[in-house]
């Protein structure tokens, strides 16, 4: 793990969010890009461009931030992007060579023009980067206990695994795999290959119409302090991002960081 990306919002919860990405970087001696991508607009009824108006404003507003935190000797780098906010985040994830984002699960920004707040479902659902969800006011603690769960174990793509096996890796944690029957379970889905076999510690199964069910009713035995899942089209966040469920509230109730890796097929 080298390079790090944390989009940043105006919530009230942002400095206490980059001070967690500035620990969590220290522990794997990587490098922090803080980041904030706006748009291009024009003021209306005129021909002026603002968007030099809008970077000069969100250069401003990182550097004020990353003055309030405690960098203990990590490279924090800030960058300001012009764009649309996914196309842009992939090219700039891309051109860095960004391994994680670290995220916050809602940032409110006051200014959605200039920090695109509220985004944090958008990047989860529209990219594959992997991700790290953090919690509001979360303070940075070594990992010890893993919980991944799955519904298929099948892996197609390359080093998919890489942000799970860095953690594990650097903490010396436990991985517990739990295995999801869903009504749309297939022949293979539970066929676990060497690579996941060697980092898992212990593995559960269970019957569920959803993966989101299944963590709920069974992370409570594994009492883990990290959940790991993967991207599907139909997969766990379909369930996280409603709103006003009651699953949703359950969930943000376990007050634990969420690692998204990218679709391993």
């Amino acid at each position: 793990m080298k390079t790090i990306l944390v989009p940043v919002g105006s919530s009230k919860n942002a400095q206490s969010h980059l001070q967690y990405a500035v620990d969590f970087a220290k522990a794997f001696g990587a490098k922090i890009y803080v980041v904030q991508i706006y748009n291009v607009y024009t003021k209306a009824g005129t021909m002026i461009k603002i968007d030099h108006i809008l970077e000069a404003e969100s250069k401003s507003f990182l550097e004020t931030h990353m003055a309030s935190i405690d960098k203990k000797g990590v490279e924090v780098i800030a960058k300001t992007f012009k764009g649309k906010l996914i196309d842009t985040l992939e090219k700039v994830c891309k051109a860095l060579e960004v391994d994680l984002i670290v995220l916050e699960p809602r940032t409110n920004s006051i200014k959605e023009e200039v920090y695109l707040g509220k985004t944090s479902g958008k990047i989860i659902k529209q990219t594959q980067i992997p991700a790290l969800i953090v919690p509001e006011g979360y303070t940075f603690k070594p990992f010890s206990k893993l919980l991944l769960a799955l519904k298929s174990a099948t892996i197609k793509k390359e080093n998919v695994l890489y942000p799970l096996k860095a953690i594990k890796t650097q903490f010396e944690a436990d991985v517990s795999l739990l295995l999801v029957k869903t009504p749309h379970h297939k022949k293979h889905d539970f066929d676990v290959n060497d690579e996941l076999k060697s980092i898992i510690t212990t593995t559960t199964k269970a019957e569920s119409p959803t993966t989101f069910m299944a963590f709920l009713e069974h992370y409570k035995e594994n009492n883990p302090d990290l959940l790991c899942v993967v991207r599907r089209k139909r997969g766990f966040f379909t369930k996280l991002w409603e709103k006003n469920t009651i699953l949703k509230k359950d969930f943000h109730s376990t007050k634990m960081p969420v690692l998204v890796l990218s679709g391993l097929k």
